[in-house]
């Protein structure tokens, strides 16, 4: 991943406010509710505010990011609610995570490059238990109309950043679909996620 990447999302994450809230995505808190806590990993976490939701709720939480500023902030948000997470930060074939290491990975928002993006959910695929869960939320992509009438709603602005329903069956093939759906949903979250988007929903179980 280049520079102009890495320098992007630390100069989202440097400044005090949390770019996204510090509050859960509102879909990772219903589904995470639903399950009994174990280990979980949260790719593309940023400034923590899903992990440390979780540690909060007694999962046994890893997470990466390329940004360091964003490991920075999400450590401080951890300490603030007397949590403590595992934050790596890096690319995820550098980092040491093991295969079936993990009984849930929480996707919320990880627009990975798009040259990369299906590589990488594979990845994750291996690092996933059997019976393990994946929870999934990202911008759809019909989403283009949205953020092109509302910039702050946010989310990519190249449509091969997107997702669709199509692209996550194929990324995750070996799955039980639990819930998979395109919806228009209205988002309140910190700084850059701001109106109304279209997103993709995705929950699996792992056969």
């Amino acid at each position: 991943m280049n520079n102009t990447w890495t320098q992007r999302w630390d100069d989202r994450y440097k400044s005090e406010e949390f770019a996204y809230g510090e509050a859960p995505n509102n879909y990772l808190k219903e589904q995470i509710e639903k399950l009994n806590p174990k280990t979980m990993l949260f790719p593309a976490e940023g400034e923590g505010r899903n992990a440390v939701f979780a540690a909060k709720l007694g999962w046994e939480v890893s997470a990466f990011d390329i940004s360091e500023e964003g490991k920075n902030k999400a450590l401080l948000l951890a300490k603030n609610n007397d949590v403590s997470i595992d934050y790596q930060v890096g690319e995820l074939e550098t980092l040491d995570f093991e295969e079936n290491q993990f009984d849930a990975i929480a996707l919320i928002y990880a627009h990975f490059p798009a040259s990369i993006k299906s590589k990488i959910h594979q990845q994750l695929d291996k690092l996933l238990k059997k019976d393990g869960i994946i929870i999934f939320e990202a911008f759809s992509k019909k989403h283009l109309e949205y953020v092109t009438k509302n910039e702050k709603v946010g989310g990519p602005k190249d449509i091969e950043s997107l997702f669709s329903i199509e692209e996550i069956k194929a990324d995750f093939p070996n799955y039980e679909i639990i819930e998979l759906e395109e919806k228009e949903i209205e988002l309140n979250e910190g700084l850059f996620h701001n109106g109304t988007g279209s997103v993709i929903r995705f929950v699996g179980r792992k056969k």
